[in-house]
């Protein structure tokens, strides 16, 4: 059975925790390099991660700042809101789960290498056979990435992905089929993490909340369950629709491990 823990000693039930919105903590603090905002929204670059925030999801006008930022009849990725104004479509409801590191043992992992844009088409092929989460051509720009070849082949990886101040998020955590079951997950968690530890930040990480066997697997290294995320894929309101992207840049169920 999944644990949970508090956010912080230093922050109670009732006050809103940086986890709680961590794209827009992130897009507003250490990754405000990458942020395309408008007023109280804001996003990645397209190229670089799916995702959209609002300062305050209860907040209209932080609706129609996104409205804005994005243009109309736009489908786009929207993190910490669980439901959309008036004349906004959902198109696609995910459940997730958040997880943070309360005991996990972070170490180097030695036959690790260092992923960088040279690397890319080999990280997208690992991403569309393993579908751990939406991964673009320039989301390794977000963080460190590791890899583990064999015989000069990709065959696992993890990296970092959403930072708000003091927490980094470990993401696509992925293996090829055919080398599952030695570890390699675990050891690049562990590798990613001690980055993230060095710089004296918490890792903390998401998954689909269906996937059990990622979750117990987390909480089996040191992560303990924090919170039940929700994900909305939806559309701006606006006259002629655009299509709708391939639910597997979005809809992937972020199986990590």
């Amino acid at each position: 059975m999944s644990t949970s823990v508090s956010p912080s000693p230093a922050h109670s039930s009732s006050e809103p925790h940086l986890l709680d919105n961590a794209v827009w903590a992130a897009l507003t603090g250490p990754h405000a390099g990458f942020a395309e905002r408008r007023g109280r929204a804001a996003r990645y670059p397209l190229d670089v991660c799916p995702f959209t925030a609002l300062a305050d999801p209860a907040d209209p006008e932080a609706w129609d700042d996104l409205a804005a930022l994005v243009g109309p009849a736009t489908v786009t990725a929207v993190t910490g809101a669980r439901a959309v104004p008036d004349g906004w479509e959902t198109v696609e409801r995910g459940q997730g789960v958040q997880l943070v590191d309360t005991g996990l043992r972070a170490e180097p992992a030695p036959e690790a290498v260092r992923l960088g844009l040279d690397d890319i088409p080999e990280i997208l092929d690992l991403i569309a056979l393993t579908k751990p989460g939406p991964f673009l051509p320039r989301t390794v720009e977000l963080g460190t990435y590791f890899g583990i070849r064999h015989r000069g082949r990709l065959i696992a990886m993890a990296g970092e992905r959403v930072h708000p101040p003091g927490w980094t998020e470990i993401s696509a955590v992925c293996t090829h089929p055919a080398h599952r079951g030695r570890g390699l997950a675990t050891r690049l968690v562990r590798a990613v993490a001690a980055g993230i530890r060095e710089r004296g930040e918490t890792p903390f990480l998401h998954t689909h909340a269906s996937n059990t066997t990622a979750i117990r697997l987390y909480e089996s290294i040191g992560f303990t369950l924090r919170r039940h995320t929700n994900f909305l894929l939806v559309r701006t309101p606006g006259r002629h629709p655009a299509p709708t992207p391939r639910t597997g840049s979005w809809g992937a169920r972020e199986r990590h491990a």
